[in-house]
Parts: structure tokens; sequence; C-alpha cells
């Protein structure tokens, strides 16, 4: 039997429902290439960062106005301000090249630090010829002076004003730290997000034990955290009005078809494909071909929210009583109740 992979993600008609997710594997027009070889049906570009933009912006004034009182002369021998590289170009031209050489979609991401940035910068990746646009939202609410009210809306007036600066499909990638991330599901969507990317992976500090500082070491995914992104997207299938993507978490074919019953549109990957390299995507989307013939699912669409919170017969099953028959089944090797003569005190 022939499978339909296709599947629709912020209004984009795709091949299948894998696409490598936001990272620096697409720095590099050839890993692009393998990715669409491989089989990815779009492919999100790694973030634009604006306080990158300004910190280099910063740097070369630093180099070009120090000494400029003791050496004026000096001054001739160095290019304006225009000829230096610092701004979003770099990127931007990429982008532009990723266009003309990739016969897929191309998602700009972008990761802003100011309204003002946010608007500008998602301006010039759409006349760039972006087919859709994420906004890689990573806010850290350290200021306890800052209520959790004041950093949902700070969330949802940068969707708005974004979402009336530019015509493209948008998506917001956000973590889970909301107190009713139902509830700003749906706010997103009011505000004019097309998507939503379940979730942000918040990287999280370490300590060198050596130097005594902060150690921003990465740790790739291991496929465990995809259960964060499947709980939400199940409860939310059906319930908001807008395209889910899954991220996190996401290695093999298995993976892919849990998030696709509990309701992804698409399941975007980058851990998988650091570890393994580009052709992996080929791999899962074989698995993933094979696990919907010999299961009799025709399409993709058959598949998708088919175990989602709203079509399962036991509707608590993604929220409490997941949590307390995993706390009353678990046992150990040091579970009393293993030990054969035992007695509970």
């Amino acid at each position: 039997m022939s499978v339909d992979l296709r599947t629709t993600y912020l209004g984009l008609e795709l091949a299948n429902p894998l696409v490598p997710s936001a990272s620096t594997l697409s720095a590099r027009i050839d890993n692009l290439k393998r990715l669409q070889d491989a089989g990815a049906s779009a492919i999100v570009m790694q973030s634009l960062f604006e306080e990158q933009i300004e910190h280099e912006e910063l740097q070369t004034h630093r180099v070009l106005e120090t000494g400029a009182e003791s050496f004026p002369e000096a001054l001739s021998y160095i290019p304006d301000m225009e000829e230096y590289n610092t701004g979003p170009d770099e990127y931007l031209r990429h982008l532009e090249a990723c266009k003309r050489e990739l016969a897929i979609p191309v998602i700009g991401s972008l990761n802003g630090a100011s309204e003002g940035g946010w608007i500008r910068y998602a301006k010039l990746i759409q006349d760039a010829g972006a087919d859709a646009l994420e906004l890689n939202v990573y806010f850290i609410a350290a200021d306890p002076d800052v209520s959790g009210t004041e950093v949902e809306q700070r969330y949802l007036d940068l969707v708005r004003a974004v979402r009336e600066s530019v015509t493209i499909p948008l998506a917001v990638k956000v973590g889970p730290y909301f107190s009713s991330m139902a509830n700003m599901a749906g706010r997103f969507v009011e505000a004019g997000a097309d998507g939503l990317v379940l979730f942000n992976r918040f990287l999280q500090p370490d300590i060198d034990l050596e130097t005594l500082r902060v150690d921003p070491t990465l740790h790739l995914s291991t496929s465990d955290e995809m259960r964060l992104p499947l709980r939400w997207i199940a409860m939310l299938y059906g319930r908001v009005s807008c395209s889910l993507a899954a991220t996190t978490g996401i290695w093999t074919a298995e993976d892919a078809v849990k998030l696709l019953l509990a309701g992804a549109d698409v399941t975007m990957m980058a851990s998988a494909l650091f570890r393994h390299g580009p052709e992996h995507l080929g791999v899962v989307l074989e698995g993933m071909r094979t696990w919907l013939d010999e299961h009799e699912y025709a399409s993709v669409e058959q598949l998708k929210g088919s175990v989602s919170q709203s079509n399962v017969a036991d509707q608590l099953a993604f929220a409490r009583s997941n949590y307390m028959q995993m706390l009353v089944d678990f046992t150990s090797p040091y579970d009393w109740r293993e030990i054969p003569g035992s007695v509970q005190t």
C-alpha cells in the first residue's frame, strides 16, 4: 500500500512531517541540500539574534573609535562603518541563497531583544524571501518585580506587533513555563500566531568546578524529552485553531509517529541530526512510512490526532490519571514489594 505522508504546516503544503529545526546545521548550503535529499519537507534556518548583531556593531564601533583623538590621521586608512558587515546582511544573503538553491520551503527564525528589533528584522526576513517566520522567544522571567501577568502580556504584545508588520505565516516557539499553557496557546492564536512550536528547549547552565564559572555546555536532547510536547500537543489538538509543531527529543520514527498520533502537524529534529548526520532524517522518514504501512494507515492525515486527548477513552490520561498511574505502578530493585518476605513498615 502506498502511504501518503503529506501534511500542512502554517498553510504550507509539505511532502511529509519531518522538518529540521533551527540550528547551526542550516549555516551551510551543502548541509541543507543533504537534508533535502534525505527527505526534509522544509527547513527552519538558525535564528538571527538581535543581541549578537548589536554586540558586533558595538565592538566594531569601539575599534574604530579607539585612539581617534590621538591619531586622527590613522582614520583615513579605516573604511567607513557602512563597509563593515556587522548587521543582518550575512544572514539575509544566506536566506536568499537558500531560496535559490532549495526546492523546499525555507522558514526564517528570529530571536529579538526589543520590540523594535523584532519588527525590523521580521520585515527584513520576509523581504529576503522566507516562506514563513518562526519567532524563537527565549525569555527568562528573572525579575521578582515582574508578575506572571506582565510576562504573558509581553509575549502577546510581541506576537501582535510582529503579526501587524509581516504578511507571511507566523509560528511562535515558546517554552512550557506558563501558569496556564492551554490558555496562553489560545491567546497566542488570537494575537496572530498561525502555528505554535512546542517547546523551546530552555538550555540550563552548569558550573565548572575547576574555574568556578558558569559553563554554557550544550547537551543534546534525548527521546524522553519528547514526552512534554507530546502531552501538550495531545491536549491542544482540536482546541486551538493553528498548526502544531513538535520539537525536542525526536530521534526515531517511533518518536515522530507518537507525536503525529498526539496531533502534531510536523515534527522537528536537530539533536539526532547532529549526532547521526543529515542522512539520519531519511532513516526516520523510511521508518515512519513502514510503520504507517504495517499498521494500515493510508495517510498522515488519517493518523494525525487519533490518540489526542479528545480522541481517547480516558481523557484524563494526559493529565492527572497519568501522573497517579505512573507513581503507583513504578517499582525498583529497592522497592520493599520486590523483596521476598519483606513487610512494609
